[in-house]
């Protein structure tokens, strides 16, 4: 009787060689078009766990006990513990975001189920559902306020806020981290769109040599 030929098991690693991110193809034009008054970078391969849970409830607590930090209780609020943060989308709706390498991606969203139990409501790993693209430097605003409708001023916007909105025409988040440091979170399919959107408005700050006009 013939040997049986075994392939090898692909590893963890070798998987993670072949992935490729949703902006990946964007990254050298990205690099190219920043200069010191504005850059945009992708921030790949986020762990991202979409939760839903009664604010208040038991469940919430023991996901809270979980998270180390509470709820977002309000529109545009972040929280957060220990590297992840805590957007509120809704009501009884939270997106968990943390770095590549931070958490591992299911068993961030099993924890979090488990905290939930057999209560009402849900946390599904959606890392692979959205990208993030980090648009930062002084003209930040000024480039984004192209593609979004709604008020980025301090007063309507501080720092430490997110807000679901439509971004060139189509529906992703908009987190502001920090002053001029803006994290823009669509789906992945939109991921090329919305990059070439943001070089395009951009290119006002550069000249062809790569060096910023406006100081």
């Amino acid at each position: 009787m013939a040997d049986t030929i075994q392939e090898p098991r692909a590893t963890t690693q070798d998987v993670r060689a072949l992935r490729r991110s949703p902006a990946e193809g964007l990254a050298e034009e990205m690099t190219r078009a920043s200069t010191a008054q504005v850059s945009l970078r992708e921030i790949a391969y986020a762990v991202m766990t979409a939760v839903r849970v009664e604010p208040g409830s038991a469940a919430a607590r023991r996901v809270e006990v979980e998270l180390g930090c509470p709820l977002p209780a309000g529109v545009g609020q972040v929280g957060g513990a220990d590297g992840r943060s805590v957007l509120w989308l809704g009501p009884d709706e939270f997106l968990t975001w943390s770095p590549e390498g931070s958490l591992d991606p299911a068993a961030a969203a099993a924890d979090l189920a488990a905290g939930i139990g057999s209560d009402r409501g849900q946390a599904v790993d959606v890392s692979s559902n959205r990208t993030t693209l980090e648009l930062s430097g002084p003209r930040a605003a000024s480039v984004l306020a192209k593609s979004v409708a709604m008020d980025l001023h301090d007063s309507a916007w501080p720092e430490g806020r997110a807000h679901a909105t439509l971004v060139a025409g189509i529906p992703a988040l908009v987190w502001r981290v920090e002053g001029s440091t803006y994290r823009v979170l669509p789906r992945s399919s939109f991921a090329e769109h919305l990059g070439r959107w943001l070089l395009d408005g951009m290119s006002e700050f550069a000249d062809p040599a790569g060096e910023a006009l406006w100081r």
